[in-house]
């Protein structure tokens, strides 16, 4: 049996090396802060949430065209048996709409759910090296037509599209300092200097100060708040450009090549909305979806999506009224990455750890810093509102001119699952891969930290179960977290949602990966905020097996069961007859339904395979030094 070292070991993409980096483009027109901008013809406003964009509609008329044929042979590789893949792809080709529609979730959860993603989405990546040999389900990246992330997912997602959809690969190829995901220096350190970073420390803390600063004094009545700090740290290890891509913005990237000729799936990353000083984030909280060409909702309160390019501009009742200027720049990506893991805005908090930064960085720096917290400290400040005087009957900041934003795992649904369940979207299947850190549950003091067990499936579930939220979204029934447990849903991949009778709309089938221990006890804390690049790399090849089942070691007949799963509604849709071997796929990892509510024994999961002998950098393992205050703030949501 060949590792994953194997397959995400010396690159085999030399040629396309240079094509990787080519990254979206720094569209905002003055750095960091954002400015004026010419208007189009048509001024921009928010357009209600009863249908998908015009942009999106284009793009999608091309996307599901273009995932035919990588769908074509992934299905035939993953060999289904008395069932001709390639045939009935062919016979539908002409309609799309009976063909599979596939996304893939990434759930946060630190720098665990990036690592442990990210192998996730090398496994699912046709360019991986081996993706596509025996027992592997590489190809189903390129099948896709939408991709979500969260929090530290939402880090994975974010920067592979922000770095022109690169690859997992390319990247753990990119090993020197400076370079992007080289994460053995903490975030409050700054990346070590060399290649495209020239900053030292010191030079770090100025050009946090300095860039947030700008955007702050750019004349507009732009609020700062702890996350501009935290963004700009972030990118400075996601996004390959010099000092972070002040300039880089998430509206970018609907001109790369590679999303704007549909080549790649559409991306999405999600936060939840909090008024300041709200202590609580309930399931009726707004969800706030981000992709390339908007920022909204498709939720009952908002209802509506303003032109991401055009964030930061003073909308008032949906439109921009003809003295107002169009506005560019504000939805920098680090920011929006930083959006959506507000939760972690504590962390850039910590500068009296560090001895080599000047008194006056750390004083002019914290008394900012302070001035922003006070209990607000994990909101991302995004004024003016777009949606001021928008819905102003079911909009909750529809009477203020500032919308705030929190980390969107917030409200429990730590797997971004709300923009792919729109009916709209009529997606069939999601792979949702759980880093979530749920386990021990208080009565089980000396259960394994840091597993999921199901609760971000339990929280969208009760969400489409709310009349007052649901809105036309469906969801299949989940079982509660103690049956997690005792049944091994948690350390297994799960099918939910098989049988198509016992919905209650039309819900995709849900593919649950989560995090278990195959090669490494990819457990890690939450707020472990350093990784030397083999503890980095270990994490990865553990989620290569999660999403492979250790290459199909586990179970020889997983791939075929990947194949089945993506099959499985568009069978419904054109009648045809279920293969043997995915009826025996379904008997065996659909949930039948049973329920183990008893509280269950200590967690402690075995390992899948044999270990990896992970012995350098062993400071590493020593507790971090941001572990304490992060856990404080950290541990008052349940879902962590």
């Amino acid at each position: 049996m060949k590792t994953v070292y194997q397959y995400l070991t010396v690159s085999a993409f030399t040629s396309l090396a240079s094509d990787a980096w080519r990254r979206a483009t720094p569209q905002a027109p003055n750095g960091y802060a954002p400015a004026p901008v010419n208007c189009p013809s048509t001024r921009p406003s928010i357009r209600v949430a009863n249908g998908l964009s015009q942009e999106e509609s284009s793009w999608l008329e091309k996307r599901r065209t273009n995932t035919i044929d990588p769908m074509r042979e992934l299905l035939v590789r993953l060999n289904i048996t008395d069932f001709d893949a390639g045939q009935y792809i062919d016979n539908n080709r002409d309609n799309t709409t009976a063909l599979p529609n596939i996304a893939i979730a990434f759930s946060g959860g630190g720098y665990r759910a990036m690592t442990n993603g990210a192998g996730g989405l090398a496994a699912f990546d046709s360019r991986t090296p081996n993706s596509t040999n025996t027992g592997q389900i590489g190809g189903l990246l390129q099948s896709a037509t939408y991709i979500a992330g969260l929090s530290g997912g939402g880090w994975l997602v974010g920067s592979i599209y922000t770095n022109n959809f690169t690859s997992v690969q390319s990247i753990v190829d990119e090993n020197g300092d400076g370079d992007i995901w080289q994460l053995g220096n903490s975030i409050i350190e700054g990346p070590s200097t060399g290649g495209i970073q020239l900053l030292s420390t010191v030079d770090y803390y100025r050009n946090l100060f300095d860039t947030v600063t700008s955007k702050e004094d750019a004349g507009f009545n732009f609020n700062i708040s702890l996350t501009d700090y935290w963004g700009r740290a972030l990118s400075f290890q996601l996004v390959n450009a010099s000092e972070g891509g002040p300039g880089y913005t998430f509206s970018s990237i609907q001109d790369d090549p590679d999303f704007s000729n549909a080549n790649a799936p559409m991306p999405f990353l999600v936060a939840d909305e909090r008024a300041p000083g709200e202590v609580a984030i309930s399931l009726n909280t707004t969800n706030i979806e981000f992709n390339p060409f908007e920022m909204g909702s498709f939720d009952p309160t908002l209802y509506g999506f303003v032109p991401l390019r055009y964030l930061g501009s003073n909308f008032t009742g949906g439109e921009l009224p003809d003295d107002e200027e169009c506005i560019a720049g504000f939805d920098n990506a680090g920011f929006l990455m930083g959006t959506s893991s507000s939760l972690f805005n504590t962390a850039i908090m910590q500068l009296d750890t560090l001895g080599d930064v000047p008194d006056f960085v750390k004083n002019s720096l914290q008394a900012v810093l302070q001035g922003l917290g006070d209990n607000n400290d994990d909101i991302a400040d995004y004024t003016p509102n777009p949606f001021f005087h928008f819905h102003n009957d079911t909009n909750p900041s529809a009477h203020t001119g500032r919308l705030t934003l929190v980390d969107g795992g917030l409200d429990g649904q730590n797997i971004p699952l709300n923009p792919l369940i729109q009916p709209v979207r009529a997606v069939d299947v999601i792979f949702a891969v759980d880093s979530s850190g749920d386990t021990v549950e208080p009565q089980i003091v000396d259960s394994a930290l840091n597993w999921p067990n199901g609760t971000a499936l339990v929280a969208t579930y009760k969400r489409t179960e709310n009349a007052t939220m649901q809105n036309g979204t469906a969801f299949p029934s989940i079982p509660d977290q103690n049956t997690f447990v005792n049944l091994g849903l948690n350390n297994r991949p799960t099918f939910f949602g098989c049988d198509v009778g016992n919905l209650t709309g039309p819900s995709p089938l849900i593919v649950y990966l989560p995090n278990a221990p195959y090669v490494y006890n990819s457990n890690t804390s939450t707020t472990q905020m350093e990784y030397n690049n083999t503890e980095r790399n270990a994490m990865i090849q553990n989620g290569y097996n999660v999403v492979t089942m250790g290459n199909g070691t586990v179970d020889s007949q997983w791939p075929t069961c990947v194949g089945c799963a993506i099959l499985s509604r568009s069978f419904n849709r054109t009648g045809t007859q279920v293969p043997n071997v995915c009826q025996q796929c379904f008997d065996r990892y659909c949930w039948n339904g049973t329920i183990a509510s008893q509280v269950p024994q200590p967690y402690r999961p075995e390992m899948k395979l044999a270990a990896i002998d992970v012995r350098s950098g062993v400071e590493k393992f020593v507790p971090n030094i941001l572990s304490v205050a992060l856990t404080a703030a950290i541990s008052s949501y349940l879902m962590f």
